[in-house]
């Protein structure tokens, strides 16, 4: 388990630069509330995550008016960290002792639409000749399969889904490629990290799953590159 003591600082130091400078202190019920979540297993990197995603939306609506608070963005912490253990596969129990139920997964356009929205806004950004064509590769490919994405059934979708999962593949080998063994390294460490929290309650081989799927999930970040998988 996280240190609360220590979790919190992290969080409050960075709302503090969140912020710019302003500091908040974690203390009372928003200390048990902000312990909870270094209890449930949160990771610090989705707790800022989801502190980005309030704070975007936050400034987006005009000049600020006042510092953010820590208890404003749980929804959003909660939520990064609901995609998070789903896509390295670990689980939360709620308060009756079950595993937390999963969100309703979005519908095979919908996550087209996405898919091709993440890519098409990171392709322009400064990288190798052979991540860029990779990526510009994989959105025409995107679009192509959106035309027939709402009527797929049975064995066409089946067949859609495959050929996302091979695209999938083919960019994450791309990016693993523009790695060096530092980067690599690092990575790796974190994922490490981001698992310990729930290693006592995986076998080996689920927990060593679960690091490569976490070690994926950051190569993803790195990058920019959303997962074109869907089950």
């Amino acid at each position: 388990m996280q240190d609360p003591a220590e979790y919190c600082r992290a969080i409050e130091a960075y709302l503090c630069k969140k912020n710019e400078g302003h500091l908040i202190r974690i203390v009372g019920p928003v200390f048990e509330q902000v312990s909870g979540w270094a209890a449930s297993g949160v990771p610090l990197a989705i707790a800022f995550r989801g502190i980005d995603r309030y704070c975007e939306r936050y400034y987006a609506k005009g000049p600020r008016r006042r510092p953010v608070r820590i208890e404003f963005c749980e929804a959003d912490i909660l939520e990064e960290f609901d995609d998070w253990r789903r896509a390295v596969g670990v689980s939360v129990l709620d308060s009756d002792g079950a595993e937390a139920s999963e969100r309703k997964q979005d519908s095979l356009p919908s996550h087209l639409d996405r898919a091709i929205a993440r890519l098409t806004a990171v392709r322009g950004r400064e990288r190798s000749k052979q991540l860029a064509n990779r990526i510009e590769e994989t959105v025409r490919a995107l679009d192509r399969l959106k035309g027939t994405a709402r009527q797929a059934r049975g064995d066409a979708r089946a067949t859609l889904i495959a050929q996302l999962t091979e695209l999938d593949h083919e960019l994450l080998d791309t990016a693993r490629s523009e790695l060096n063994d530092g980067d690599r390294a690092v990575l790796r460490e974190q994922a490490e990290r981001e698992i310990a929290p729930f290693a006592n309650r995986m076998t080996d081989e689920a927990r060593m799953a679960a690091v490569e799927a976490s070690f994926t999930r950051l190569l993803r970040e790195a990058f920019g590159i959303p997962s074109l998988s869907i089950v």
